[in-house]
């Protein structure tokens, strides 16, 4: 993997200053973990979603690129580095308390953002019944 760039996000500050300011300054999780929810610049269509620790962060922002921190495998990793279905950034994002970021992304190789294969990684709904919630498959 690429060496991290070095820059620094800013420091938290008032409440006023992450909610009105123009200052970045993710706010990561006990485990150095922010929120990305990442959308098809085009279409809108949510794709995926996914963790992100600093070093993702920088390197996102800094490449171009779409990287992630898997929890499971315990490390970093760009999107599509097996699969070649790579998340090109086209805008990023921050919410108003800044810990969640928003990708909006183009979808490079052969178009899908899901380990599956599929599209997108929301490709079921839950269908809510007298039983209890169900799967079913959606137009994705």
């Amino acid at each position: 993997m690429t060496d991290s760039p070095s820059f620094a996000f800013a420091a938290r500050g008032s409440a006023s200053d992450i909610e009105q300011g123009l200052a970045f300054q993710p706010k990561f999780d006990a485990d150095g973990l922010i929120a990305a929810i990442v959308t098809d610049a085009g279409t809108g269509q949510v794709l995926m979603f996914a963790w992100m620790n600093a070093e993702a962060l920088r390197l996102s922002l800094s490449t171009g690129i779409a990287h992630f921190w898997s929890r499971s495998r315990g490390r970093l990793w760009q999107k599509g580095e097996e699969s070649g279905n790579t998340l090109a950034i086209r805008e990023a994002r921050v919410d108003c308390d800044q810990d969640a970021i928003w990708l909006r992304v183009e979808v490079g190789g052969a178009g899908a953002a899901c380990h599956t294969g599929a599209r997108s990684c929301f490709y079921r709904t839950l269908e809510l019944g007298p039983d209890g919630p169900a799967l079913a498959r959606a137009d994705v």
